[in-house]
């Protein structure tokens, strides 16, 4: 494969969604910064990486875009548009540095950056930030060029399948690439990927917290994006419900992935934390409100996962009445719908039974 330079399209495209949210003109947005305006547009090209800046500048920015009133919700996903650009940029210029798939858990924010370039969906964050009108051909989004997410999901393949599973980082490789695979919608890659995933299937069937947990969690929530929610709705079933090492587990994974634990994490160890630490209950709790997905079976993990963190802090419906009315909102709605499991709407009967009781 022929080296790519190492890009910041994504960190660039939010930067610039940034400047426009202020809003500022690409010229005056370097008067204001003191710079020349070709650097302003080599930021949010991308030619001229956010992360090659050094970090007192880079810290510099940020407050400078927070002074000018730029989005709070848009400059905050700064880290996550580097790190997507960071995972891109390593899987098509291969190198003997580890990959950053290997070296950290990413999040939800990572996860929508990523998908952002790759499928050109919009991050639900960004669902209330109006896109500006602007003149010429510009992009309306990160979306990579055909050419270049073709190799990355090709790449993408060959790691998955070369990752040694004998080691922490091998396992960790292995897992988020092939959760990423599922990104990929064309008939073939579905094809492997089902395949691939679908090898990995037995997995779910264990109890309790072993190294494969994750690795098993990550299997069943891709067979659902691509369509098959049935094992989603059996690792329920048998590796969380009634286990409290499995509830635990999923419990701390919902909270480093929706941004509620404040360090990265580099591998999936941090799950075994019975006690329940190092995360805000209402900050996750907000997070499952709002991003309830309503696709097969992701909306029974949500159900459940709802359900055991209220049924582990019985107080939360007291923290917050404003977020205690939307969610009693939205699982009446999910009741009302129907198309979950009987399992879900017994725990959602149960949720909104208790939030109907506080309000």
């Amino acid at each position: 494969m022929a080296a790519r330079p190492v890009t910041g399209t994504i960190t660039g495209f939010v930067l610039r969604t940034a400047r426009e949210s202020i809003p500022r003109t690409q010229a005056a947005m370097a008067e204001t910064l003191g710079v020349d305006l070709a650097t302003v547009q080599g930021w949010e090209s991308g030619r001229r990486p956010l992360a090659n800046m050094r970090a007192v500048d880079l810290l510099g920015l940020r407050r400078r875009l927070a002074a000018l009133g730029a989005d709070a919700v848009v400059v905050g996903m700064l880290d996550a548009a580097m790190d997507a650009d960071r995972i891109i940029s390593a899987t098509l210029n291969s190198t003997d540095r580890p990959h950053p798939l290997a070296e950290w858990v990413h999040t939800r924010d990572t996860a929508h950056m990523l998908a952002w370039a790759l499928t050109g969906t919009r991050p639900p964050s960004f669902a209330e930030i109006p896109s500006q009108r602007r003149r010429g051909p510009t992009a309306a989004s990160p979306l990579l060029p055909v050419r270049d997410r073709s190799a990355f999901f090709e790449q993408l393949r060959t790691m998955a399948e070369a990752a040694p599973r004998t080691d922490p980082r091998g396992v960790l490789l292995h897992r988020q690439a092939l959760y990423l695979t599922s990104y990929d919608k064309s008939p073939e890659a579905v094809a492997w990927t089902a395949q691939a995933l679908h090898a990995r299937r037995g997995l779910p069937a264990r109890r309790g917290w072993t190294p494969q947990w994750a690795e098993a969690r990550s299997t069943a929530t891709a067979l659902a994006r691509l369509g098959d929610p049935v094992p989603l709705l059996d690792f329920i079933e048998r590796a969380m419900a009634g286990d409290d090492a499995g509830e635990a587990a999923n419990l701390n994974y919902w909270a480093y992935w929706l941004g509620g634990t404040p360090l990265p994490q580099s591998d999936d160890l941090f799950m075994r934390d019975r006690r329940l630490t190092g995360w805000d209950p209402v900050t996750l709790l907000r997070g499952l409100t709002y991003g309830l997905h309503h696709a097969p079976g992701f909306v029974d993990l949500y159900a459940h996962t709802m359900w055991a963190l209220l049924t582990a802090h019985p107080w939360l419906p007291q923290a917050s009445g404003v977020l205690v009315r939307e969610l009693a909102k939205r699982t009446e709605h999910l009741l009302d719908a129907g198309g979950v499991s009987e399992r879900s709407r017994r725990e959602l009967s149960t949720v909104n039974y208790v939030l109907r009781d506080r309000t």
